[in-house]
């Protein structure tokens, strides 16, 4: 028999190793990867590559954020909802399989072997990830698993061939289209099982683990829970100022423009990266703070409520010593105070400015 199985490619070991024990069988494996926010599928165009197979890559960034800011079976030790995540990437692994459409955002990825022809009904006998049971204590218990395959609808259906034999038979099993007593039965979070089929396969490069997800990296995480809580309708601009500098959040006087919300947001750049990408990520009614001739950090503020349209150059004296615990955050601010802190913090944070009046300009931006 032809068996055409699409496994999840994170761009990690276990779901390359998924892919290889299936391909060992006589299996053509298709790889398929997703797009978010926040991670990105260069570590799985690797893993085709080197696989030599084809991928197909899917920009879920939408409906990944709308889960990412309230899912349904709740957080991680972060905020990364894995089950979740999980979940909605198996739900539009199982339309590619039915031969659904998963809407604009589907694009095909090119590799050695060429591009993966568009789907169909009957492209796709199974569907594979390389998840291990019990390598994640939270969301790879035979419990989340199971739950995972609720979530997408793919009960009995989906295959984990590193620990199969640990689970229950799958339809592709009982069918007679894999072989079970080729699946393996690895479980736990040691690694000498994978590092043994790493020889045998003679893989030559791999990450272990894939890592690669902002939601899992604990300063990135809280930062965004906080904006979460403040700015609930937060879009991807908002969300990629947290990745480009010093960020502080203060409370406006009198001003509820973001549902019934007054936070305001400043993000003081901490190189020439930062300060680049703050210009780029600059919009209508943010304020762009900049030192004119001293070298030093871009600032920006956002959910201010001044619409003078502009720039002002004037000179401002840069403190010789600040104590940020001491500003009162947690104050209300007027506007004219919020801009008086960037100004203090962008001169502050140049270094060799402290103690000396410099030129800064204020750009309201059109």
């Amino acid at each position: 028999m032809n068996i055409k199985a699409l496994v999840l490619l994170s761009g990690g070991l276990d779901s390359m190793l998924a892919a290889r024990v299936l391909m060992e069988q006589g299996i053509e494996v298709t790889g398929l990867s997703f797009k978010s926010y926040f991670f990105k599928t260069d570590k799985a165009k690797k893993v085709a590559e080197q696989l030599g197979i084809k991928l197909i890559e899917v920009d879920f960034s939408q409906e990944h954020l709308k889960m990412v800011k309230n899912p349904a079976h709740g957080y991680g030790k972060n905020i990364n909802p894995c089950i979740d995540c999980h979940g909605l990437m198996l739900k539009k692994a199982r339309e590619i399989l039915e031969g659904g459409s998963v809407g604009a955002t589907l694009a095909v990825a090119q590799n050695q072997v060429g591009a993966s022809p568009a789907p169909t009904k009957t492209m796709y006998d199974l569907i594979a990830t390389g998840e291990v049971l019990g390598e994640r204590p939270m969301s790879q218990n035979k419990d989340s698993l199971k739950l995972v395959e609720k979530i997408s609808g793919l009960q009995g259906k989906l295959l984990r061939p590193l620990s199969a034999k640990l689970l229950d038979e799958t339809e592709a099993e009982k069918q007679g289209k894999i072989n079970r007593d080729k699946l393996l039965d690895i479980s736990g979070r040691s690694r000498q099982r994978q590092l043994e089929l790493v020889k045998k396969y003679k893989i030559k490069e791999y990450t272990n683990p894939a890592g690669g997800c902002l939601l899992t990296d604990r300063e990135f995480s809280n930062r965004l829970k906080k904006m979460i809580d403040y700015w609930s309708d937060c879009d991807i601009n908002d969300i990629d100022l947290l990745k480009n500098g010093r960020i502080r959040w203060l409370t406006l006087k009198d001003a509820k423009e973001r549902q019934g919300n007054n936070k305001i947001l400043v993000v003081i750049g901490r190189d020439k990266k930062n300060n680049e990408q703050l210009e780029r990520l600059k919009q209508p009614g943010d304020i762009l703070i900049e030192l004119v001739k001293e070298v030093g950090p871009t600032s920006l503020i956002r959910g201010a409520r001044n619409r003078e349209l502009g720039i002002r150059e004037f000179d401002f004296e840069v403190p010789k010593e600040l104590k940020i615990d001491e500003l009162e955050l947690d104050k209300e601010k007027s506007e004219e105070e919020v801009i008086n802190f960037a100004l203090m913090l962008t001169g502050y944070y140049a270094t060799k400015t402290r103690g000396k009046k410099i030129k800064i300009n204020i750009n309201i931006i059109k």
